[in-house]
């Protein structure tokens, strides 16, 4: 009996020419057959774009092979220095390469260097209170606000850019989070729904915000009932090229280090949430990070207890302000409680 026989017999046969599918063509059509989110299919395609095509471009499926991925990947470290994205990348390439052996175009996926998904982050900065205060000044009253709603909400820069005047609760006072509007790198934004289900939430504030929410809902909120929290001078949705000029004169004004981003006043949030008394479930709830798994199991963290948490903070930001007016910077309290 012939091998191809064999194989047959077995039900392991498998057509030579079928894996003779240019990679180019196969990743492209992936990513447009995915029910992905505008800003997760423009990440993938920049990937694809920037990292993984210009080595795989001209090949086809089958001749993509183990060895051929250990080498582009180690050539990608040691050319963007960038583990984090090479990571990224790199799933990207095993997830379209898995379908590819679903679909029977290949026998195995080559993608099989141990670990090399893994993204290993580095531990993100965090604010002081008195350096948010600082943040919160040097933006300007216009953008004020939403440094503390990043911080001490903490709400993510698309869900602000999506806030409402609806959205706002002044009893207790909280911000609801219904909608999103993350901005793509062509400028576009596009309004949708939240990172994840647990991302639609109340978000119950501390009360030392009520003078600066008050404050910006009547000065500078669009005047609809239904208008943006968040506009620029001349009545524009909020932009992130614009703020984020802004964003940078302020992080040097206060001397804070290049690398903290405005996504990483939600960390000193979360810092200031777990030691004001919050469990891991009341921060989780309070930030909306979860898979749609998790959110049913935080969701008996209830808006009573956000009320709790929310007052932790407030009594603990108060503190660091009657301590820094009395001449301390409050740091020692945020670091070493």
């Amino acid at each position: 009996m012939s091998q191809v026989e064999a194989d047959l017999t077995r039900g392991n046969w498998q057509d030579p020419n079928a894996g003779a599918v240019n990679f180019e063509v196969y990743a492209l059509q992936w990513v447009e057959e995915r029910e992905l989110s505008p800003t997760t299919a423009e990440l993938y395609r920049r990937l694809l774009r920037l990292h993984v095509l210009p080595t795989f471009r001209d090949w086809d499926l089958d001749e993509i092979t183990a060895p051929r991925v250990r080498t582009w990947r180690t050539e990608r470290l040691a050319t963007t220095k960038a583990p984090t994205t090479v990571a990224k990348a790199y799933r990207l390439l095993k997830a379209v390469l898995e379908t590819a052996v679903d679909d029977e175009l290949i026998r195995r996926n080559p993608c099989r260097v141990r670990g090399a998904g893994r993204e290993r982050a580095k531990e993100r900065p965090t604010a002081t209170v008195a350096q948010v205060d600082a943040l919160a000044d040097a933006v300007g009253p216009r953008w004020r606000l939403m440094v503390y709603l990043g911080a001490y909400g903490p709400a993510r820069p698309e869900e602000q850019a999506e806030a409402r005047r609806p959205d706002v609760s002044l009893e207790p006072l909280g911000l609801w989070v219904r909608r999103a509007a993350p901005e793509l790198c062509t400028g576009r934004r596009v309004v949708g729904e939240t990172k994840s289900d647990a991302g639609k939430r109340f978000i119950v504030l501390p009360e030392f915000m009520r003078k600066d929410v008050v404050r910006h809902l009547n000065w500078f909120a669009e005047k609809d009932p239904n208008g943006l929290l968040f506009v620029g001078e001349k009545g524009a949705p909020f932009r992130r090229s614009t703020f984020g000029r802004r964003w940078r004169k302020a992080r040097t004004k206060v001397g804070l280090p290049d690398n903290f981003r405005f996504y990483d006043l939600r960390h000193t949030g979360h810092t200031l949430s777990t030691r004001s008394g919050a469990t891991l479930k009341d921060t989780m709830v309070r930030a909306g990070q979860s898979s749609e798994r998790a959110a049913m199991i935080y969701q008996h963290s209830e808006t009573e207890r956000q009320r709790e948490v929310a007052g932790g903070i407030d009594a603990r930001v108060r503190a660091e302000r009657e301590k820094a007016a009395d001449g301390s910077s409050g740091a020692d309290l945020v670091r070493d409680a």
